[in-house]
């Protein structure tokens, strides 16, 4: 037999390769497929058929580029919606491969046509189940995307879902979800990087539960909606465009870059740490460090603007792979040689002041003005404790909230290290704000006696 798990960095995705006597299947690819050739390949499998699970919002799938690549069968999921490609899914419909099969089952919630796939074994006892994002570690699936007025509606049915379709499938069973901690399909999902039905039937906040009611009760929230999920949504109907399509982003000269920068009014991204940033970047770059790119990129960049770069290092391959995984197809290059090369041209750059947790905490002590902007999630104030007298707004809402900070004091901007802190005060500074200050470091050094953590 083999299994694949193969998780993508930045969006806690997780895609299965699965397959026995030499025909494999695989579920929920990400938009560059080459890894799941390469490990078919290698273990002498031919990918015979594709499945996803539901219509995704976060990132763009690789469906159509695998069956280009290998003629597979492609079936999707949603069948009330317009896709322009592939097969849907139909209840209890069976994909045999080798000595095993899948079963499909329809598991609305997350979003109204999702399906679950039902591994069966040799001895054909159900073995594990793919469940995209109905069920997670730790969590369910969101069931907020069609809207406030129908959360109780989705919540139900995520309900009978979970506990009607996929529990009576054994406490045995291996639950294999879409996503892992970190990703915004749900609002907790746990570090575990295996569960069981019965895990989560024992451990899942989420199902501790003594009805639908309950249930409905903890679950039917609305949480925050990245702009560039309209965009996921949309050409995950129609099928994302192949990446070998695209040609390779090119290095680009200091002028060169520039010139594209001025001319077609380019978004420039700064995937560098955030200390780098704060000594010298581009005038007017937004500093989004390379693993978060596929967190924060979608909230401050348009999907419809070109994209220059600017990276530590050689050829950007990992940002470059986290920007077409969600859509940002147009990047016109990078800056090659860096930022330095950018000085050696003799091009004007900009800096952030950056304090240590010690000096804030010196200066919260003392007479001085200042305004403490926390932008961590509220999840992460609760659990780790607020800053006394801080303003909290997350890092996503700032562009809304712009009114709420003051232009004639300074601004400490902290986070839990100040990576985050950084790409806030990039998008302040770009909005008019002047006196900013990131705040290195974390909770940890934290030692204000004026202003402690509550």
């Amino acid at each position: 037999m083999l299994f694949e798990k193969i998780k993508t960095p930045g969006l806690a995705h997780n895609s299965y390769l699965i397959g026995d006597a030499g025909e494999a299947v695989v579920i929920d690819p990400r938009r560059d497929v080459d890894i799941y050739l390469q490990k078919a390949v290698e273990a002498g499998y031919a990918i015979k058929t594709v499945l996803e699970t539901h219509r995704n919002e976060d990132y763009l799938v690789g469906s159509l580029e695998l069956k280009k690549k290998t003629g597979a069968d492609l079936y999707h999921a949603d069948a009330s919606l317009d896709y322009q490609y592939g097969q849907a899914i139909e209840e209890g419909q069976r994909f045999k491969f080798g000595r095993l099969y899948l079963e499909a089952l329809h598991t609305p919630g997350h979003t109204p046509g999702s399906r679950s796939y039902v591994l069966y074994g040799y001895e054909e006892e159900p073995l594990m189940v793919f469940t995209g994002d109905v069920l997670f570690a730790g969590d369910v699936g969101r069931v907020d995307f069609l809207g406030e007025d129908k959360l109780e509606e989705t919540a139900s049915a995520l309900y009978d879902s979970i506990f009607n379709k996929i529990f009576p499938l054994g406490d045995e069973v291996i639950i294999c979800p879409a996503h892992g901690a970190g990703s915004v399909c749900a609002s907790a999902i746990a570090d575990r990087e295996w569960t069981t039905i019965g895990i989560e039937k024992k451990l899942n906040p989420k199902l501790q539960v003594d009805d639908k009611e309950e249930f409905i009760e903890k679950v039917a929230k609305m949480l925050e909606y990245n702009p560039y999920f309209k965009k996921m949504e949309e050409e995950n109907l129609a099928g994302a465009a192949p990446l070998s399509e695209y040609a390779k982003p090119a290095a680009l000269t200091p002028e060169e870059f520039a010139n594209i920068k001025e001319s077609e009014n380019a978004i420039v991204i700064d995937t560098r740490m955030e200390v780098s940033f704060a000594t010298a970047h581009v005038e007017g770059s937004l500093s989004i460090w390379k693993d978060n790119l596929t967190s924060f990129t979608g909230w401050f960049a348009p999907l419809d603007e070109p994209i220059l770069l600017v990276t530590e290092g050689d050829y950007p391959k990992e940002e470059i792979k986290h920007l077409y995984r969600i859509g940002y197809d147009d990047i016109r290059g990078y800056l090659g040689g860096g930022i330095i090369k950018w000085h050696m041209a003799g091009k004007k750059s900009s800096s952030i002041n950056t304090v240590t947790v010690d000096k804030l905490c010196n200066i919260i002590d003392g007479s001085e003005e200042y305004f403490i902007l926390d932008v961590r999630a509220e999840d992460e104030v609760e659990e780790e404790g607020e800053i006394k007298d801080a303003t909290n707004i997350h890092l996503t809402q700032l562009p809304d909230n712009l009114a709420a900070l003051p232009k004639d004091k300074p601004i400490y901007i902290f986070c839990g290290s100040g990576i985050r802190s950084m790409t806030a005060a990039s998008v302040l500074k770009n909005k008019g704000f002047a006196n900013l200050n990131v705040v290195l470091g974390g909770l940890m050094g934290w030692s204000s006696t004026a202003c402690p953590i509550v």
